[in-house]
Order: structure tokens, then C-alpha cells, then sequence
């Protein structure tokens, strides 16, 4: 049987970051006087990594923003978020537990998250997960990000996977849409950051706990 690779979103999917996402938000748009968004802002808020972030969170307070502050608010946002890593992001149940299901079977592992991958990595390494995967791609490894079918392609070759037995796993349209543009199959879970219902988005199977993802589901989802 030829090994799979199992790819994985990272926020929302893998790890909870809410709690340190909306921190590190909160810290940056208080620099321009916005008043501090909320958990219940979360799933207008992410899934295009940190630059789309803070502009959505000036387009929620109805603050125009110009790409020239842009820099400066990235900046302030990546050291603040990078400096209290991992802080409270944790795992979510029964991922630790897949992963090693998953590896003993054989998989390959990977992550594809629109997060930078200068954030992306301390964050699984602060963890205990990094060592789980053969790569781990953010939205500036390639010249494509999620919903762009081409960045789990991209993630697999970097993980030396083969193209055709490749499962996505994420929570939201992003991960769903980039795994149907490169006709792959997909698992949706439903305790992450869609901000749509999960049954919408179009998945292959969905799981709403990491107890689910088996070896045999794996296989189901892609003989």
C-alpha cells in the first residue's frame, strides 16, 4: 500500500490559537486606538494569515487602513504573537494521539496553514508537534496560499509525498476549496474557525474529534 500524506491546517484544525490570535490582534490595533475585537469576531477574522487579519480588523471597526501602515502593524503583531509562544494555544483533543495512530501506520505527515511559516514552526515546535511532520508549509513558502489547490501540492512535493494519495484535513473553505481545486479528498472538523456550518463547505467525510481519524477512515477516504 502506498503511503498517504496526511495534510493538516494548523489554526483551528490542529492547534486552538484563538486565545493568543486575538491578543496579538488586540495589542496591534490598540497601536491605531481601534477598539479590541472579540472571540465571537474570530471566524470573519481568520484563515488569510496575519495581513488579512488586522485589515479585516480595521474593516470590522470601519477604519480605513493603507498598505503603507501595513509593515509597521505586521511588525508590532508577529513580535507580540511570536514573543508569548505557545501561550494558551493548545492542541486539540485527541490530536497527539492521531498523529502517533497515523505515523505508526505509515502516513506522511504535513501541515498547510496561510500562517507565516516564521510562526507556524516555533508555534508546533513550542508544542511538542513539530517533529510529527515532514514539512510544514505556511503562506509564504510558495508563491500560493490557500484556497490555491497548488499550495497542498507544493506541501506534499516538499514532504516527498506522492501526488496521488493525498488526504487535506481543516476547518475552513480555504482548506475544503484548495482540496477540491486539486480533486484530493478532504476531512472537515467541526470544532475550528469556519464561519459558515462545516456541513456547508463540501467535505469528503467530517469529524468532530480527533478520536475519529483513523488509519481505516484514511484508507476509506483514499483507495
Amino acid at each position: 500500500m502506498e503511503k498517504t500524506t496526511i495534510v493538516f491546517d494548523l489554526d483551528g484544525t490542529l492547534v486552538d490559537t484563538a486565545p493568543d490570535l486575538v491578543g496579538s490582534l488586540n495589542h496591534t490595533i490598540a497601536a491605531r486606538g481601534l477598539a479590541p475585537v472579540g472571540y465571537e469576531d474570530l471566524t470573519f477574522l481568520v484563515g488569510q494569515g496575519a495581513r488579512m487579519m488586522i485589515q479585516r480588523a480595521f474593516a470590522l471597526r470601519g477604519v480605513p487602513i493603507e498598505d503603507s501602515d501595513l509593515p509597521d502593524l505586521m511588525d508590532r503583531f508577529i513580535a507580540h504573537y511570536r514573543g508569548a509562544m505557545p501561550g494558551m494555544s493548545r492542541p486539540y483533543p485527541g490530536v497527539v494521539e492521531a498523529l502517533d495512530r497515523l505515523q505508526a501506520a505509515g502516513h506522511i505527515l504535513a501541515v498547510c496553514t496561510n500562517k507565516l511559516e516564521e510562526l507556524a514552526v516555533p508555534l508546533l515546535k513550542g508544542l511538542g508537534l513539530e517533529r510529527y511532520f515532514a514539512t510544514i508549509a505556511g503562506g509564504d513558502t510558495f508563491p500560493v496560499r490557500k484556497p490555491d489547490p497548488d499550495h497542498i501540492v507544493q506541501t506534499v512535493i516538499k514532504a516527498g509525498g506522492a501526488a496521488n494519495h493525498i488526504l487535506m484535513i481543516g476547518d475552513s473553505i480555504n482548506d475544503i476549496a484548495a482540496a477540491r481545486g486539486a480533486d484530493i479528498p478532504s476531512i472537515a472538523v467541526t470544532f475550528g474557525y469556519s464561519d459558515v456550518p462545516v456541513e456547508a463547505l463540501g467535505a469528503s467525510h467530517i469529524i468532530a474529534h480527533f478520536d475519529e481519524l483513523t488509519p481505516e477512515l484514511v484508507i476509506s477516504l483514499t483507495r
